[in-house]
């Protein structure tokens, strides 16, 4: 079953228990997945649907970040679970060293010996790890991390 499914069936069960702290952030993502299936003019492949909540669940985890920043206590909680939800419809994150792992791959591959090379290993590494879940700020530290020692 393709991810807009599983939301439209859990859309179903959240209207059916009356459950709206579950239904506003699922018609979220069923918004954003539909608004995406219209730009791209054809239905969405796992891998787009995947990054589309990804999308979506990196919003949350700015909000998150900028609302504890401004001591928006209520804010912070709606926006972690929803976050949570979203999270439930992606793939498990990666593991550090399975992502480490890649990085050191894609050094040896570009040649990459210095901080100058960062981008090339960067569009390297995230090509491999494609429809994995990962934050690219992550492996951003960790090949900036690599390059500079």
């Amino acid at each position: 079953m393709d991810l807009l499914a599983r939301v439209n069936e859990a859309m179903t069960n959240a209207m059916r228990q009356r459950d709206q702290a579950t239904l506003g952030p699922l018609r979220m993502l069923k918004t954003a997945l539909v608004n995406r299936r219209v730009e791209i003019g054809r239905e969405l492949s796992e891998a787009e649907a995947q990054k589309v909540a990804a999308t979506l669940a990196k919003q949350r985890r700015d909000s998150i970040e900028q609302f504890e920043k401004a001591g928006r206590t209520e804010l912070v909680a709606q926006e972690k679970a929803e976050l949570a939800l979203l999270e439930s419809y992606l793939p498990p994150p990666m593991d550090e060293a399975e992502v480490m792992r890649e990085v050191e791959a894609a050094i040896t591959e570009t040649g990459a010996t210095s901080p100058k090379d960062i981008g090339r290993v960067m569009k390297q590494v995230m090509a491999q790890l494609a429809g994995q879940t990962v934050d690219g700020a992550a492996v951003s530290a960790l090949v900036k991390q690599k390059l500079t020692t």
